[in-house]
C-alpha cells in the first residue's frame, strides 16, 4: 500500500478556504451507525436481411438453430431482477437474472414502442417477457416498460426499446449478438446501445455519471454510482480537513469517485457536496465532505464485496455517514 498522510499544505490552505464553515469538526461519532431507511423496495456487416442469419461466421444464428415448429413467442421468458455487467469490451451491460445479456435491434422503434423481430427472427433472438422485471440496482424503474407483440404477448421495453436474448449466449456474461448483422447490440442500462465510456476526467480509473440511492436486504439504503456499483469511505480518511489516506496502490484497488454534478445525483444529501483536489491530480467528489471510493473486487452493480474489508471500508449512507454492518 502506497499510503500518504495528507495534502500538500497549499490543497490543504484552499480545502480550508473553501469548507471551514461547510464541514466543521471531523465529527466521526456518526460513523458507526445502523443502515439509514428500512430495508425495502463484433460483427461487421454483410449483405444479409438483418435478422442475424447470413451474416458473419459462428456467431450468426441460422433459421436452423431452433425447432421449426416451435413458436417463439409462447417461450418468452421473463427477466427478473435486472442487473448490470461490466464487460471489458462494451462497458455496462445489462443483463437478465441469470446473467444473459439483453439486447436491442435497430429495426425496431422506441417512440412508439416497436417490434420488427418475430417469426424465425424470434428464434434466433427470444423475446423478453414483461411482467416479471426489477430494475436493476441504481437504475430509475421508470425505464421499464412493455409493448403488445403481434400475438398479442407482451415483451419488456427498456426506454422504449424491446429487448431480447441471443440463442448463440449460453453462459452469464456472454456477449455473441453483439453487432450481428450490424442492426443487433448489447442494451446498457438507459435502454441505449452499450459502449464503453471515455475516462472521467481527473484521470479516475472508473466513469460515473451519477449518485443515487439503492436499498440491500443487508445495508439498506447506500450510495451506489452510476453504474450501479457500491460506494465507499475509507475510515482513516478524514472531512475537516478533507484529506483522503488512501493512495498509490490503495487508489489502483480503491477507484476514486470523480466529480458528479449535483443534477445528477439522487437521494444524496447534498450539505457538504464537495470535489476534493488530490495530491495525486485526481479530483474526487466527497459526501458530506468525506471522500468516496469504488472497489475493484465488486464486478456488477449490487455487489457488496468491499463491505468492511480490513476494519477500514465501509459501504456509505445518502448522508455521507459509514454502515458498519457485517
Amino acid at each position: 500500500m502506497g499510503i500518504k498522510r495528507g495534502t500538500t499544505l497549499a490543497a490543504v490552505a484552499v480545502v480550508a478556504a473553501l469548507t471551514a464553515t461547510a464541514c466543521g469538526g471531523n465529527d466521526t461519532a456518526g460513523d458507526t451507525t445502523k443502515p439509514v431507511g428500512a430495508v425495502a423496495a463484433s460483427q461487421a456487416p454483410v449483405p444479409g436481411d438483418g435478422y442475424g442469419a447470413g451474416y458473419g461466421s459462428d456467431a450468426a444464428a441460422s433459421d436452423t438453430d431452433t425447432d421449426a415448429d416451435a413458436d417463439p413467442d409462447a417461450a418468452a421468458e421473463p427477466a427478473g431482477q435486472l442487473a448490470i455487467t461490466q464487460d471489458d469490451k462494451l462497458g455496462s451491460v445489462l443483463t437478465d437474472s441469470a446473467g444473459l445479456t439483453l439486447y436491442r435491434f435497430d429495426k425496431d422503434t422506441a417512440k412508439p414502442s416497436k417490434s420488427a423481430c418475430d417469426g424465425d427472427c424470434a428464434k434466433t433472438w427470444p423475446v423478453v417477457a414483461a411482467g416479471d422485471a426489477t430494475a436493476a440496482a441504481g437504475t430509475d424503474p421508470a425505464l421499464l416498460g412493455e409493448v403488445v407483440r403481434t400475438d398479442g404477448s407482451k415483451q419488456l421495453t427498456v426506454a422504449g426499446w424491446p429487448v431480447y436474448r441471443y440463442s448463440k449466449d449460453a453462459e452469464a456474461g456472454d456477449t455473441n449478438g453483439q453487432g450481428v448483422g450490424g442492426t443487433w447490440f448489447a442494451a446498457a442500462p438507459d435502454g441505449k446501445k452499450a459502449a464503453k465510456a471515455a475516462a472521467a476526467p481527473g484521470g479516475a480509473d472508473r466513469a460515473a455519471s451519477a449518485l443515487t440511492v439503492a436499498e440491500d436486504p443487508k445495508l439498506g439504503n447506500h450510495i451506489v454510482d452510476g453504474n450501479g456499483m457500491t460506494v465507499y469511505r475509507f475510515k482513516p480518511d478524514t472531512a475537516w480537513p478533507m484529506v483522503s489516506k488512501c493512495e498509490g496502490d490503495c487508489v489502483a484497488k480503491w477507484p476514486v469517485v470523480p466529480p458528479v454534478d449535483r443534477a445528477d445525483t439522487k437521494g444524496i444529501i447534498e450539505k457538504n457536496y464537495l470535489v476534493l483536489d488530490r495530491p495525486d491530480g485526481k479530483k474526487q467528489q466527497t459526501v458530506n465532505c468525506w471522500p468516496v471510493y469504488t472497489f475493484t473486487g465488486d464486478k456488477k452493480a449490487g455487489d457488496i464485496n468491499g463491505q468492511g474489508v480490513g476494519g477500514t471500508w465501509y459501504a456509505v449512507a445518502p448522508d455521507g455517514k459509514l454502515i458498519t454492518v457485517q
